[in-house]
């Protein structure tokens, strides 16, 4: 086990890269199931979870070889339909192997998820879409289990709430089904218009991309493609949120800006300097000269589905908050248990207090937080508590640090390029 070990109150300076997105990554690994044949990823990021998947593959029968930022996923022969416990319980997304699996070979039996502990994903969305294209579902032994009879049919899928990964696994389903399906209310996220953009590129017929209302328009069958792995708006939300919470300046390249409209929007109105490029942020703060001239303005957010604020910032955002003048509410619509970092940055000094499912975040601007031991307890905590850390006078300990490596590409050394005393030493 290693813990991460903040010296904070250094700003942040330079320039950072960020790597490819987790969340698209994923749902791409489980498409090469639907065409056998060799595939080819770029721009992978080398996490816990891609790892995890490719295990889940492996497991299936898959054969993948990494080479530098590029996976070669060869789905010639699958010798299984089950993707076990001991791996999914370690990743939620082992899930999206569901309708891959469905699609090419009639059945699909993987365990209950696991992952980070912030609420329930319900999986009866997934399979209530399964169900719409004539697959028999169920969930037996902490297994969730779907068959086909034969091919699947197309048919019409209405999500109550926008669902990413039960979009996903649907739109994987249905673009081999016999017919046309259609997806009502489907979730917007630019890692879907990446799956998308693949599934494309395999053969599949696809209508309505960017929108809550996709087409499947089921093809006989599908080849292999090769793809890139778009950059992680999160990732490169939780640099812009790192340099306002503890000044400075850094570009933020490789990088896609309007994969980001409500995070830059909230920033710009709680004082922070955001200049976009093609393909870099550069974020400033304060905006003039020194350290007294800082003003960070309270803001409030709310937590709602692409294009809308990401549940995957909150945690980042209310550390930033902490720093700021005033009192922000934050509201998270999305998952239930999305607080536990409270009580870890309250130990910092953070003064928050939490009524529902909002926080409401009493900024501490005219004195600065305390380093302390804290303990990560999901992945976008992780994230918050780095960035308290670094905002921080004296030393903070972050222990369970698996969770910022499920997510996170070589965080501290991107940190340490920053001018971020951290470091990553044996607990």
């Amino acid at each position: 086990m290693d813990k991460i070990v903040i010296r904070g109150g250094r700003p942040l300076h330079g320039q950072v890269a960020v790597s490819g997105a987790k969340n698209a990554a994923l749902p791409l690994m489980a498409a090469t199931l639907l065409a056998p044949g060799e595939h080819v990823l770029h721009n992978v990021p080398d996490l816990r979870d891609t790892r995890t998947m490719l295990k889940v593959l492996e497991t299936l029968g898959a054969r993948w070889q990494w080479e530098r930022r590029s996976v070669r996923i060869d789905t010639s022969t699958l010798t299984g339909a089950e993707a076990p416990y001991d791996l999914v319980k370690t990743m939620r997304a082992s899930v999206l192997v569901l309708g891959p699996l469905l699609a090419r070979s009639g059945h699909a039996r993987v365990s209950l998820p696991g992952g980070c502990a912030i609420g329930l994903r319900p999986i009866t969305l997934h399979l209530k879409g399964f169900e719409q294209l004539g697959a028999t579902t169920g969930i037996t032994e902490g297994y969730v289990e779907a068959t086909a009879g034969g091919r699947l049919q197309g048919g019409t899928v209405y999500f109550d709430t926008p669902s990413v990964t039960g979009t996903e696994n649907v739109l994987m389903a249905a673009v081999v089904a016999r017919g046309t399906t259609i997806i009502k209310n489907a979730a917007r996220e630019p890692e879907i218009g990446n799956l998308i953009d693949m599934l494309t590129a395999m053969g599949a017929e696809i209508e309505g991309r960017d929108s809550d209302r996709l087409v499947i328009h089921g093809v006989d069958s599908l080849r292999p493609a090769e793809t890139r792995i778009i950059p992680d708006r999160i990732e490169a939300g939780t640099w812009l949120i790192a340099v306002a919470a503890t000044g400075g300046e850094v570009t933020v390249t490789d990088c896609i800006p309007g994969h980001l409209p409500a995070l830059t929007e909230k920033l710009r109105s709680a004082g922070v300097d955001i200049e976009e490029g093609e393909s870099t942020i550069t974020v400033r703060f304060p905006p003039g000269n020194g350290v007294r001239e800082r003003r960070l303005r309270s803001v409030d957010i709310r937590t709602m589905p692409y294009p809308g604020f990401p549940t995957d910032l909150q945690a980042q955002f209310m550390a930033l908050m902490i720093q700021a003048d005033g009192v922000s509410i934050i509201h998270e619509t999305i998952f239930e248990n999305r607080f536990m970092h409270v009580a870890e940055l309250q130990r910092l000094g953070a003064d928050i207090s939490i009524d529902g499912s909002s926080a409401v975040v009493k900024g501490c601007h005219g004195y600065q937080l305390c380093g302390a031991p804290v303990m990560a307890t999901d992945l976008r905590a992780s994230a918050s508590l780095v960035i308290a850390g670094l905002a921080a006078s004296g030393v903070t300990e972050i222990t369970r640090i698996y969770h910022l490596e499920r997510g996170y590409e070589r965080m501290v050394e991107k940190l340490q390029g920053l001018g971020a005393d951290i470091m990553k030493v044996p607990a």
